[in-house]
C-alpha cells in the first residue's frame, strides 16, 4: 500500500486496484480507518476525533489530487505524493 502522504504521525495511502468507491487509507499508530474520498466519510475503522479532524481537514484541501491517485492507481500507474498537513 503506497503511502503517499505523511503528517503529524498519520500515514495516507493507497492500495492499486481497489474496490470503489474511491477511497484512501489513513493510519495513525494503531489506528486505521478507510475515507471516502468525495464525501471524506469514513467507510470503516476508526481514528481518534483529533486524527480524523486532522485526516478531513488535510483531505478537503487534496481532493482534486486523491482523484488523480485513484485513477492512476486504478490504471497501474506510480502515484504521486501530495503535500502534508502543516
Amino acid at each position: 500500500m503506497p503511502a503517499i502522504s505523511r503528517f503529524f504521525g498519520i500515514v495516507i495511502a493507497m492500495f492499486y486496484a481497489d474496490h470503489n468507491p474511491p477511497h484512501f487509507h489513513a493510519r495513525y499508530g494503531e489506528q486505521e480507518a478507510v475515507v471516502e474520498i468525495d464525501t471524506l466519510a469514513l467507510l470503516a475503522g476508526k481514528l481518534s476525533p483529533k486524527a480524523r479532524a486532522l485526516v478531513v481537514e488535510w483531505a478537503a484541501m487534496h481532493q482534486d489530487e486523491l482523484r488523480k491517485n485513484w485513477n492512476r492507481a486504478r490504471r497501474g500507474e506510480a502515484l504521486e505524493a501530495i503535500e502534508p498537513l502543516d
